[in-house]
């Protein structure tokens, strides 16, 4: 049965204020990182120990060549798909008119539909999360070559907090890489260990300060999480992270999924003066069978 919520409550106490104040503030976090065990998933006790360190865990690919050709074909096939031109699901660029972004892919595509109920991927998320999930956003991103575009640092859950009202700490975000990634065509960059600090933002926009990203920088230092395709990324929500632009040859493509868990279900945005539209954050949270 659909557990399809339209009515939302606003929960009495917030843990990560953000866009309030008129100065930011780094805020110690106040959930687990990982709220499972060993026992429960495909990850082994140290693959979750550094998960927990780090904030993020790449994975030697999962898919196989024929499984990738698949998914690449059905992303070739929804940017050419005229249906889905002028969808509000889809982002292209202003310049080209070419397809950047599905959102909802699970929605509009019954072969990404399978991929996000894939045990190799859910099941990842369910034994971080300790709980069963559902999934709260999902995309599929292509960045051609010689014009990717940047994206700045950010923290995903302060946008799932601040204009979703997911209350906690409890969803993670997964890449599934349809290309290889390397450093010089926009592999993402995390800086490891800033899971463990809130970032509260200034205006309207998430966008932490210079300064606060100087000082996370300093204590962390970034990782540039190049690696095959067929590889998978599993990100904390909390995580810093961002990608700079693509000016080479070689385009990058990816399916990404957010998990949340049932037991972390989103009410009234905490900030935001109305919830993000569906298809960028789910208001069905129907576990994932």
């Amino acid at each position: 049965m659909s557990v399809l919520t339209t009515d939302f409550e606003q929960p009495t106490m917030d843990d990560y204020p953000t866009r309030k104040d008129p100065s930011p503030a780094l805020l110690f976090r106040r959930d687990p990182t990982v709220w499972g065990d060993a026992d429960g998933g495909p990850l082994d006790g140290a693959e979750l120990a550094r998960f927990e360190e780090k904030g993020y865990l790449q994975s030697d690919p999962l898919l196989t060549p024929d499984e990738l050709a698949t998914y690449r074909a059905e992303l070739d096939r929804l940017r050419a798909d005229p249906d889905l031109r002028g969808d509000e699901r889809v982002v292209t660029d202003p310049g080209t008119g070419e397809v950047r972004t599905v959102f909802a892919a699970h929605r509009v595509s019954a072969v990404f539909d399978a991929l996000v109920r894939d045990p190799r991927i859910v099941g990842r998320a369910r034994q971080i999360l300790g709980s069963d999930v559902y999934v709260h956003q999902s995309r599929v991103n292509h960045a051609p070559g010689f014009s990717g575009t940047d994206l700045f640092w950010h923290s995903d859950f302060e946008t799932w907090h601040a204009e979703d009202g997911m209350p906690r700490m409890r969803a993670v975000g997964i890449s599934i890489a349809l290309t290889e990634e390397h450093a010089h065509n926009g592999a993402l960059m995390v800086i490891p260990g800033s899971h463990r600090t809130f970032v509260s933002c200034l205006g309207e926009d998430g966008l932490p300060d210079h300064g606060s990203l100087s000082i996370l920088t300093e204590m962390h230092g970034i990782d540039v999480l190049s690696g095959p395709e067929g590889g998978v990324t599993v990100l904390d929500g909390n995580a810093m992270h961002g990608s700079n632009g693509n000016i080479t040859p070689h385009a990058r493509a990816n399916v990404f999924v957010v998990f949340n868990s049932v037991e972390n279900t989103c009410g009234d945005p905490f900030t935001a003066p109305r919830p993000r539209p569906e298809y960028r954050a789910a208001r069905d949270f129907t576990p994932i069978e």
